[in-house]
């Protein structure tokens, strides 16, 4: 089998239950999740699946490097924010070896289509770190008209130009991403070898809250973001459904070409669902180490390779999956930076299969700290512990630390034991809050 194309989507700040084939309730328009669903029906949908940190930018420094994000002084930023442009320090270094440069150098093209969120030029960015092509916005959230980061600067990008496009930027980035399958398929009818890796990083369904048709809500949202007086469910489910008929797009391209076979597809979020997610049974949400705050879908779809109808309870984090893609193009990782995240090509090829795989997290925010390893889950919030046994309470109402202080204790040394391992978290390092409870109330 020739090596294959991979298409790593991943959307920003979606919730557990958002989606149809996690529980997910229709909307009024009907289902919110069709293609989606339809890929999980026809793939693998994995429901212990994890982000690398409850926040954007840390997550997708681990996404691109298969490795701890700890490891990096611009992933300290809960998030890296707009106000960071021109810094020498916040963002990925151009040195340091990514999944897309590893793929490149094997003779991947490359391409990010969306939000990248790891700096900024001149200093950073995609073209510096791997990809051959880039488009989208570099922050971590722009409105979706107006394409205007929270500084209220434009902030859409071809490579390192400032790029202005009319129309809503969800669109614009599925559009693209199509026209990338349509030119990689003319490329491989005249070249053996020549698979693709493309990045799809969706902004949606992050705020400002905004559908196809809220154009004219942009300029009173455009100097405020967070738009806290705005957004319902109802809005949040429609972009949503935007983004996966996007998705809907590429997958008849990939079918069109006959490149949906050999083609992995994988799904994701960078963390948990945020002010309208449907988290459900989860607690907790963006920012949180409780299960709603990492707990987010993952699909993938490989016919080539993948059964249909699988589903897994194989632990996992987003830099897994980033082994996993390397894995499946047979590519080794640089041997000065050896990886973190673990290939789970042995559960794509079969569902049944699980392996032990002890997940491990910290936040500057609250202090907090968890391990997750088999059923249990160590957590510290605030200075308070707590120990949950996740398959009998995924909601982590029931601390069973008291009564069983002994499995508390050596989770509790294990998470400390690793660590050691990685950098302390800089006394210059910030968190930012979008609101607050004196914007809505808190559970």
């Amino acid at each position: 089998m020739t090596r294959p194309n991979i298409i790593f989507i991943v959307a920003d700040d979606l919730g557990y239950a958002d989606l149809g084939c996690y529980g997910g309730r229709d909307a009024a328009f009907g289902p919110v999740s069709p293609v989606l669903d339809g890929l999980a029906a026809n793939g693998l949908k994995l429901t212990q699946g994890y982000s690398n940190s409850p926040v954007c930018s840390p997550t997708r420094f681990a996404m691109i490097t298969a490795r701890y994000q700890y490891r990096l002084r611009g992933a300290a930023e809960e998030p890296i924010r707009s106000s960071s442009r021109g810094s020498t320090t916040l963002g990925l270094p151009t040195d340091h070896p990514t999944l897309p440069s590893l793929l490149k150098a094997s003779g991947y093209q490359t391409a990010l289509i969306g939000k990248w969120h790891l700096g900024y030029p001149p200093h950073f960015g995609p073209l510096r770190s791997g990809y051959d092509e880039f488009f989208g916005p570099m922050s971590g959230g722009v409105d979706y008209f107006t394409h205007c980061d929270s500084t209220g600067r434009h902030d859409l990008w071809f490579g390192e130009e400032d790029k202005q496009e009319d129309g809503y930027l969800t669109d614009i980035l599925s559009k693209r991403a199509v026209d990338y399958v349509e030119r990689m398929s003319e490329l491989q009818k005249k070249e053996d070898d020549a698979p693709f890796f493309l990045s799809l990083h969706y902004t949606a369904p992050h705020w400002p809250w905004e559908t196809r048709d809220d154009a004219a809500k942009a300029p009173n949202i455009k100097n405020n973001l967070f738009d806290l007086a705005g957004g319902n469910i109802h809005v949040y489910r429609r972009m949503i459904h935007h983004m996966d008929e996007g998705i809907g797009c590429i997958m008849d391209a990939l079918k069109k070409h006959g490149m949906a076979d050999n083609t992995l597809v994988v799904f994701t979020s960078d963390n948990g669902g945020e002010r309208f997610s449907d988290n459900w049974p989860l607690v907790g949400g963006k920012m949180d180490l409780t299960e709603g705050g990492i707990r987010v879908p993952w699909i993938a779809h490989w016919p080539a390779v993948i059964g249909k109808g699988g589903e897994s309870t194989q632990l996992c984090m987003t830099m897994d999956w980033s082994a996993t893609m390397l894995d499946a193009a047979g590519v080794a990782a640089h041997p000065d930076y050896p990886l973190d995240g673990v290939s789970l090509m042995p559960v794509l090829k079969d569902a049944k299969q699980t392996f032990r795989r002890p997940l491990h997290w910290r936040m500057n925010h609250r202090g907090q700290e968890a391990l997750r390893d088999g059923d249990w889950k160590y957590l510290k919030v605030d200075g308070n512990e707590y120990l949950f046994n996740i398959p009998g309470d995924e909601r982590e109402r029931a601390n069973l630390a008291k009564k069983e202080p002994e499995r508390l204790a050596a989770m509790r040394a294990d998470w400390q034991a690793w660590n050691a391992t990685m950098p302390a978290i800089p006394e210059d390092a910030t968190v930012s809050l979008g609101y607050s409870v004196k914007d809505m109330p808190q559970r």
